[in-house]
């Protein structure tokens, strides 16, 4: 019996440092690291350029895109705001409705970094197990009138790095909020006009305003 017992505490023990050891690692940089330099460096041209973004959904949805899109996880967000539908859905549906969706979800949080500077910009201390596969980036910006907002970003390990795959502002869930307003949505109109919803929004969205016209003479 004291064998036994003796044999199972040694493997209790060596198995321990053995998972740490074997987890797997993450290629590029860590998920602070990451959220903290597209977070700066998205803020930063916002700050050089803030009136013609804010007039112009195109050249703002152009940034944003060139910025955060390579670290955000379109699929796997489409998929979680989806939820059941996704397994129903045709793979036609779900390139469409992942590239609408991202479509919409840049935009909106775009517009919403309309409101934040740089300068106004902190990434709060980490909290989490750095061996995790998932992990949260807390952020802190003030408004104009110095009232601090939480943003905070939601990630997870891939073969490709971390990425993002959920943003949170002010406690509010990109990805739970679309999920509830689509979820509703679908059930009472279906997938495919929802999908086209989203479509016509973006394409209105990609258009530049009309300049008005010169008076004559």
């Amino acid at each position: 019996m004291r064998a036994i017992l003796f044999s199972f505490v040694a493997a209790v023990l060596v198995a321990g440092p053995a998972r740490a050891a074997d987890a797997p690692t993450v290629p590029g940089p860590g998920p602070q690291q990451l959220i903290e330099k597209a977070s700066k460096d998205l803020l930063r041209e916002i700050d050089a350029d803030r009136t013609a973004l804010a007039k112009d959904p195109v050249k703002l949805r152009a940034l944003v895109d060139r910025i955060l899109l390579p670290s955000f996880d379109a699929s796997y967000s489409a998929q979680l705001v989806l939820g059941k539908h996704w397994r129903t859905a045709t793979d036609q549906q779900r390139q469409r409705f992942v590239d609408a969706f991202v479509q919409s979800m840049m935009r909106k949080y775009g517009n919403a970094l309309l409101e934040f500077t740089a300068q106004r910009l902190t990434i709060l201390p980490f909290k989490g197990d750095p061996a995790a596969d998932r992990a949260t980036v807390r952020t802190e910006v003030k408004r104009d009138n110095g009232t601090p907002v939480p943003v905070n970003y939601s990630l997870h390990a891939t073969p490709q790095g971390w990425k993002a795959w959920d943003v949170t502002i002010e406690g509010i869930s990109y990805v739970k909020n679309f999920r509830t307003d689509f979820g509703a949505e679908i059930e009472a109109k279906g997938l495919d006009a929802v999908i086209q919803r989203l479509e016509a929004e973006g394409a209105a969205s990609a258009t530049p305003a009309p300049k008005a016209a010169g008076k004559a003479g």
